[in-house]
């Protein structure tokens, strides 16, 4: 599939905000971020806009932008729409929670509960965007029972890199956060090794030999390409990374995403400066940050369309 910027950015930066909205509303609930106006200001300022600039990017890629309002109303069928009904439902609980925190600078009683179900609604958001990949039968490398947990696990995962960094900024700074950004790192690396071990040893289920039904008969070509030009299916749905390029961009992902939070994490756990986990935080910020764009990239060039048997 052809890695379009748009959805990237929306696929990384929505489930990063979700992440981080997440954990604000559940470690806000139970204490173990404190009730302070500027800490929640920035936190959920932070979630919320990564999160709607996501959501906005993701507009772009449409033929007619203009016209996604109507996606929602197909919510019983589609997981795109329930997405876009989860999306603005999340919206709620976290105005709520905000409300409570920043101005009020309360995260106990009815803001509690709204921290808590802003958390659940979060979660469910990032799987219902999993689902819009993962129900796609045609690309077999995204109808996995894999891809939903690689979501939700990258979002946790960059959603406590980008709290750590606010924790350490407002000096809220807690272990648990750091043995959290360990634990979500080494789930999120088993779980992403796991799924390129699985699409790497699995075969196709569709050839030109089964699509034609002459397979009984040898290799079966096409006499000459189908097009002169390059048409929308080419552009959209044919795109082929080089294997080597793929195996480099699998190791660079590995230690910029999975390898700096584990290294990073065991540095906070250990260390008792604010400065020294400060300046940690931000270095692993910066390195999931690109490690996380690198792997959604890969996850879409490394897609096969079964449309493209016609084209190749």
């Amino acid at each position: 599939m052809h890695p379009a910027a748009s959805i990237i950015f929306f696929t990384t930066a929505s489930g990063a905000g979700y992440g981080l909205l997440a954990l604000m509303g559940l470690f806000g609930a139970i204490g173990l971020l404190p009730a302070d106006r500027w800490l929640g200001f920035v936190g959920l300022a932070a979630a919320l806009a990564l999160i709607t600039a996501g959501l906005l990017s993701s507009t772009f890629h449409l033929g007619h932008p203009e016209r996604a309002w109507r996606a929602l109303s197909q919510w019983k069928t589609s997981w795109l729409s329930r997405e876009g009904v989860m999306a603005i439902i999340a919206y709620l609980p976290a105005m709520v929670l905000f409300v409570g925190w920043v101005i009020l600078e309360d995260t106990g009683h009815v803001f509690a509960a709204a921290g808590i179900v802003s958390a659940i609604a979060a979660a469910v958001t990032v799987y219902c965007t999993a689902m819009i990949y993962a129900s796609l039968k045609p690309i077999r490398q995204w109808h996995s029972p894999l891809v939903a947990p690689n979501y939700l696990a990258l979002a946790l995962l960059t959603g406590v890199v980008c709290l750590n960094v606010i924790a350490y900024v407002f000096k809220s700074e807690n272990q648990v956060f750091a043995w959290l950004m360990l634990v979500a790192a080494l789930v999120a690396w088993a779980l992403k090794f796991a799924y390129w071990r699985k699409v790497d040893g699995e075969k196709p289920e569709s050839t030109r030999e089964t699509a034609t039904g002459l397979g009984k008969h040898g290799k079966v070509r096409p006499l000459e390409a189908p097009h002169t030009s390059p048409n929308y299916l080419q552009k959209e749905m044919v795109f082929r990374v080089a294997r080597e390029h793929s195996r480099r961009l699998r190791l660079l992902i590995q230690a910029m995403l999975f390898a700096t939070p584990v290294l990073a994490s065991i540095v906070m756990i250990e260390t008792e400066s604010n400065a020294v986990g400060m300046f940690f935080s931000f270095i692993t910020l910066m390195f999931a940050g690109a490690g996380v764009v690198f792997e959604r990239w890969l996850f879409f060039a490394e897609a096969e369309h079964t449309v493209s048997l016609y084209y190749n």
